[in-house]
């Protein structure tokens, strides 16, 4: 093997530039054409062996399913390698006929059967490592035949497996998974080769890639080859930072003024979502506002929070006003039903900061007066963050959920655009999007968060990250909460249940 440097792990304190399949392939034909023959899928291949025997170092028997293209020629390169360090059996299998594989791949193959590897007809019964190498780039319809049951097969296996650039039969670009979704699995790891794919991070890519690593073959990006987008986020600045940091003679004025308006009362529709605008609320006081106001539209019914004395309760008339929201940050929507309908043409001409969640986007959505206010605000210097999840996201689109979904970047980017905010797609990848600067993916989140009112929780904390680091650039705060929401159900105590009240709990301050 050669002296180049192993593939590394990806790490949450750097950021990461990702790039469309078209781009990478872009990058991968100047790479070819400045190499040796042979060269890049030398280096591929030996890149998943080297991690192959560093992930799995006792594997005695090691399955290489190959495919039709150069993905399965990466395999046979790992797999002559393999088999040349005495791994006691190298279990081959190959789908699609050899006489049509690229050159290079005809090539790999060739020169592994030259050393002594042989192919196999089927599937080994037990495996102690598995390597995916069927498809790469070239996936754009749910594998059908030999080809679709070996990625099923894959897919369900419960020995670890190491996918060759991607998992097979993942969209680069989406993250969407063409075929049936596995049912059970065991550990996976994907080895990114000469660029990072947005869809190893958000939607279904997150879970059938497991742990992503990277090696860029030594070929260097190039100004032709543009990222569509970015994850994880810069430096350690994103944890949460002690208040006694901050200068001694600071006050609660200090750290802005946070206000909730939301939880619709149960006398309007009969829907009672109080709690919605509660959860909010504690997240934001625990995120660090100097100061938190709840605006509940339940016709005075509930008063305070005895869990939280701290919130100070306003008729929401009260939180329109001029002069508050000229230096406040609104967080508008958490449970709001109807009822929040009135306040949004104040909100949107005055609110000097703005987070816009649940209710308030479905009033957006089918409104078009409030669509012309929301993107003047941009214009007005005034900030703006919409939260939705794929459905609200699918409504202000005029779209299906599932075409949301299909693609979550493009969806997030049209909405931040259109409208002129940030905009945070919530998901399996929450994805960050603004007119000025790469849509960005967020790498923490589990399905931990998966239950009732933790969205309220992230609106919370989005409003507490606007107001209490007004100094920071916008993206910049919005990704601060997004990731520290994330993070709280990746370190989640093991045993005990995540709600969204225990979260607002755990939160911790800027």
């Amino acid at each position: 093997m050669t002296c180049r440097p192993p593939p590394r792990r990806l790490s949450p304190q750097t950021r990461e530039l990702l790039h469309s399949a078209a781009a990478t392939r872009q990058l991968e034909a100047i790479a070819q054409e400045a190499l040796p023959a042979h060269e890049l899928m030398k280096r591929a291949g030996e890149a998943v062996a080297r991690l192959a025997r560093a992930w799995v170092p006792h594997a005695r028997r090691i399955w290489v399913a190959t495919g039709p293209g150069n993905n399965g020629g990466d395999g046979w390169v790992a797999a002559h390698l393999l088999h040349k360090a005495g791994i006691a059996e190298v279990w081959v299998t190959q789908v699609g006929e050899p006489a049509r594989l690229p050159p290079d791949a005809a090539w790999a193959r060739h020169a592994a059967l030259e050393a002594g590897v042989t192919i196999r007809q089927h599937a080994p019964e037990a495996a102690d490592l598995i390597i995916d190498a069927l498809l790469g780039l070239g996936a754009s319809r749910p594998p059908t035949g030999l080809l679709g049951e070996q990625i099923d097969t894959i897919r369900n296996s419960a020995s670890p497996v190491l996918c060759v650039d991607l998992p097979s039969a993942l969209d680069a670009d989406t993250g969407a998974c063409l075929g049936p979704l596995p049912r059970t699995a065991g550990a996976r790891l994907t080895l990114s080769l000469l660029t990072l794919k947005p869809g190893l991070f958000t939607a279904h890519g997150r879970d059938l890639a497991g742990d992503v690593w990277f090696d860029d073959l030594g070929v260097a990006q190039t100004e032709t080859e543009a990222p569509a987008a970015c994850a994880t986020w810069g430096g350690t600045d994103h944890l949460p930072t002690d208040r006694a940091k901050h200068a001694h003679a600071s006050h609660k004025g200090s750290f802005g003024d946070v206000a909730i308006l939301g939880g619709q009362g149960p006398q309007i529709d009969g829907a009672g979502m109080v709690g919605a605008a509660l959860l909010a609320a504690r997240a934001a006081l625990h995120g660090g506002a100097g100061r938190v106001f709840v605006g509940l539209l339940d016709g005075g019914a509930n008063h305070w929070d005895p869990l939280a004395p701290e919130l100070m309760v306003r008729r929401p008339d009260r939180l329109t006003e001029p002069e508050f929201l000229a230096q406040a940050t609104v967080v508008a929507g958490c449970g709001g039903g109807q009822a929040v309908a009135e306040y949004l043409e104040p909100l949107l001409r005055l609110a000097k900061r703005l987070v816009l969640d649940a209710d308030a986007l479905n009033q957006l959505a089918g409104t078009p007066a409030l669509g012309k206010l929301i993107k003047a605000r941009r214009h007005n210097g005034q900030e703006t963050v919409i939260t939705p999840h794929p459905l609200e996201a699918a409504r202000l689109l005029g779209a299906t959920t599932s075409e949301v979904m299909a693609d979550r970047l493009r969806s997030a980017t049209a909405l931040a655009h259109g409208l002129g905010v940030v905009c945070v797609l919530k998901g399996a990848g929450t994805v960050v999007a603004s007119s000025d600067a790469l849509p960005w993916i967020n790498p923490t989140g589990n399905a931990r968060l998966a239950t009732a009112g933790t969205g309220d929780v992230l609106a919370g904390m989005l409003g507490a990250s606007l107001s209490v680091s007004p100094g920071l650039p916008l993206r910049e705060r919005v990704e601060r909460a997004v990731a520290q929401h994330g993070a709280l159900a990746d370190t989640w105590p093991g045993g005990v249940a995540l709600s969204a009240s225990r979260l607002a709990d755990a939160v911790q301050t800027w």
